[in-house]
């Protein structure tokens, strides 16, 4: 039986709460790139895909998380929002 195709992935990076937001928008970017890179090696094309970006602070740190999202998850979330 075959296994039901991915539609989405995450990646989460933990930084200090209080770093600069310089630090925190190149942790950002660095994630979209490596992201992207991965979703090629699986055969799906970046530019049909989604991102989006959830942070949260625990303690002393912060969880920032980017999403990407296509094919029947892209249209789901864009029909949601």
């Amino acid at each position: 039986m075959p296994q039901p195709k991915h539609t989405q992935a995450h990646l989460s990076r933990t930084v200090p709460k209080d770093q600069s937001e310089f630090f925190k928008k190149r942790t950002r970017d660095s994630m979209e790139y490596y992201m992207g890179a991965k979703l090629l090696e699986v055969g799906v094309n970046p530019k049909n895909t989604v991102y989006r970006w959830t942070s949260e602070i625990k303690g002393s740190q912060e969880v920032i998380t980017v999403s990407a999202y296509w094919g029947d998850s892209r249209e789901k979330l864009e029909a949601s929002e």
